[in-house]
């Protein structure tokens, strides 16, 4: 039996392999407008961040505001790569299937991505409206409050819950919130998960032994 009674997953790069999408996307928008950013590099530069942190770095290359349509345009596109393109991360599925706990997802994301995407890949059954974004609350990681949310909304104290995250920033604010967390590490770039996270592991076949 799990030392957990409840899982916090972050959605993008935990349950779903949507970042390079969502990158790729950003950094084709900013290029057209004279970015001139590398997409490698970039993928590295803006794992984890929400939106508005990326808006801000391509605004400051650029020198000058991005423009009041940037957002707007961004979801439209990424929307439309992600339901063509959007997998689940490898062996999730049987991950979900085989928890014996409650579970539920936080993420930046808003609302209607994290459904679109859970739909696409066939995720969101497992969750029903056990969903928290960040921008429901408008608090962002590294601050703690969507999973310090999820744990009370799902009746359990952060000693209870663990958090599975992929980034430096969600690893954060679970420590800000008191939780465990467990980083997944297929696509830690830089290698910063190992030193903060309680443990990381770098396969979905791994979760449930250790947990």
């Amino acid at each position: 039996m799990s030392q957990y009674k409840c899982i916090i997953f972050d959605c993008d790069g935990v349950l779903i392999d949507s970042e390079s999408i969502a990158i790729g996307v950003l950094v084709d928008m900013a290029n057209g407008l004279g970015a001139n950013m590398d997409f490698k590099e970039s993928l590295i530069n803006f794992k984890g961040k929400s939106l508005n942190s990326c808006m801000a770095i391509i605004s400051d290359l650029l020198g000058k505001p991005i423009g009041n349509d940037f957002e707007r345009d961004y979801r439209v596109l990424s929307f439309e790569k992600f339901e063509n393109e959007v997998k689940p991360i490898k062996g999730i599925k049987e991950v979900l299937k085989n928890l014996e706990v409650p579970f539920c997802v936080a993420s930046s994301g808003p609302v209607n991505k994290i459904k679109l995407n859970l739909e696409v890949t066939g995720l969101l059954p497992f969750f029903g409206n056990n969903i928290f974004s960040c921008y429901t609350i408008q608090k962002w990681k590294p601050e703690p409050d969507v999973f310090l949310w999820a744990a009370q909304t799902m009746g359990f104290s952060t000693n209870d819950c663990l958090v599975v995250e992929d980034s430096l920033s969600g690893v954060k604010a679970a420590i800000n919130g008191g939780f465990d967390v467990f980083g997944y590490t297929e696509h830690d770039y830089k290698d910063e998960l190992k030193t903060l996270a309680t443990y990381t592991f770098d396969s979905m076949d791994k979760f449930l032994d250790m947990i």
